[in-house]
């Protein structure tokens, strides 16, 4: 088969999250308990807000680097699962660096990797920095930035043109000044471990700055919501903000004569051929931070043309070459059963035989979404029925440009999701 542009295999697949913080400027909060699982609300931990961060961009598996009561984070996450994501823990023997800590996993680090602090949120469309990695074949790495009014606390980053130059240190004086800074997130090379030195190894004072001298690093800006942890009053902004924010709107696409070009129970993924200006149409509510879903009626099942498998090979298809234009999906729902009251009823034939709600309604109970806010883009008037009937705004897109249809829907969505502090 032809390659295409966006093949799987280079499609970013593992994220190694950093998770060993003392926490030691929060004091008594931190004594007993690793910094990134300090709890929100609830029973949610900090933890849990990045792990879904991640996940929710079809990163497959999450590897954990503990150290520092490693115990606690094996309890909770060792095997488990977030969004089909695959949780392991790796316990860090002795204290190394970060570093170091990242040396500790070589074995198991894919050729391209997440890689994330624990301790900090960077709300982003992180498909964004796999993409500019697969564009830049000489870097080793490529970080998230965040423009901050104060960059002294946390030590600033110098870049032109994407190529970052330089680190600053923290420093007291440089408090107040604006001025870009590591968002704690970006994707790595596996060769990064060359420029990793005999432990105790930092890879923010001893790795990147060796790599910028090489030219190998590379950062992109991104403006959305970031915290870190490290502070009490930071740890208390968490405990205000997340709860409110974990709710966002929603883009649901229909697939076929919305995102790809319908032949009639299309589903080989030799035959995807996406309509214009749907990838930019899903990074651009990528990049406004809300949801993707697509929901698609695939009757060639029902029918006995294919089976499910092709269909998920077809949506593997599609997330590859969405991920290499810095884009993607956060969930695919498929019922091949399409009966006169719309979407919004549609039901599933499953082993037990239960009815079961439509994929818009299951889609609205198993991730939290802001409905009002929320927009459906379909090519049948029943798809906009069903939308109505579901509490959701229907569009009916009749060809054309998707990215050109959907562009006020879109810039309300964006003003609807800046309004909210969301």
């Amino acid at each position: 088969m032809t390659q295409r542009p966006g093949d799987a295999a280079s499609m970013t697949r593992q994220a190694v999250v950093l998770v060993g913080g003392k926490g030691t400027r929060l004091g008594e909060q931190a004594r007993n308990t690793p910094k990134p699982l300090l709890p929100i609300d609830g029973e949610a931990v900090f933890l849990d807000e990045v792990i879904f961060q991640i996940a929710r961009h079809g990163f497959e598996e999450i590897l954990l680097l503990a150290g520092h009561l490693h115990e606690q984070v094996t309890s909770r996450y060792e095997g488990k699962t977030a969004l089909g994501a695959r949780l392991s823990v790796l316990i860090e023997p002795s204290p190394a660096g970060t570093g170091g800590a990242l040396a500790m996993a070589a074995e198991r680090l894919d050729p391209s990797f997440l890689f994330a602090n624990g301790d900090t949120l960077f709300d982003i469309n992180l498909r964004r920095l796999d993409a500019e990695l697969a564009n830049s074949p000489q870097a080793a790495a490529v970080l998230a930035l965040r423009r901050v009014p104060d960059a002294g606390r946390y030590g600033s980053v110098q870049a032109d043109a994407g190529r970052i130059l330089r680190f600053e240190e923290k420093r007291a004086d440089a408090s107040g000044s604006t001025g870009l800074v590591n968002g704690g997130i970006g994707v790595f090379r596996r060769d990064v471990l060359r420029y990793v030195a005999s432990p105790p190894c930092s890879i923010e004072t001893d790795v990147y700055p060796k790599l910028a001298a090489d030219d190998r690093l590379r950062g992109e800006e991104f403006d959305g919501y970031f915290l870190d942890i490290g502070l009490p009053e930071t740890l208390a902004q968490a405990r205000e903000e997340l709860p409110r924010r974990r709710r966002r709107p929603a883009l649901f696409l229909d697939r076929d004569g919305v995102l790809n070009r319908d032949e009639g129970y299309t589903h080989k993924p030799e035959d995807l051929e996406w309509v214009p200006g749907a990838i930019e149409t899903i990074r651009r509510a990528n990049d406004i931070g809300a949801f993707v879903v697509v929901v698609t009626n695939q009757a060639g099942v029902a029918h006995g043309f294919y089976e499910i498998a092709h269909v998920e090979r077809f949506h593997a298809a599609m997330r590859a070459e969405l991920a290499a234009r810095g884009a993607h999906v956060d969930a695919f729902y498929m019922c091949p059963y399409h009966p006169e009251a719309g979407l919004a009823q549609w039901r599933c034939d499953h082993p037990d035989r239960k009815p079961k709600p439509g994929m818009l309604l299951r889609a609205l109970v198993d991730w939290p979404i802001d409905r009002g806010a929320s927009v459906l883009i379909g090519d049948r008037d029943s798809d906009v029925q069903a939308a109505k009937a579901a509490g959701v705004r229907g569009l009916f897109f009749a060809g054309g440009n998707l990215s050109v249809f959907a562009r006020d829907a879109l810039d309300a969505m964006a003003a609807a999701r800046a309004s909210s502090g969301n």
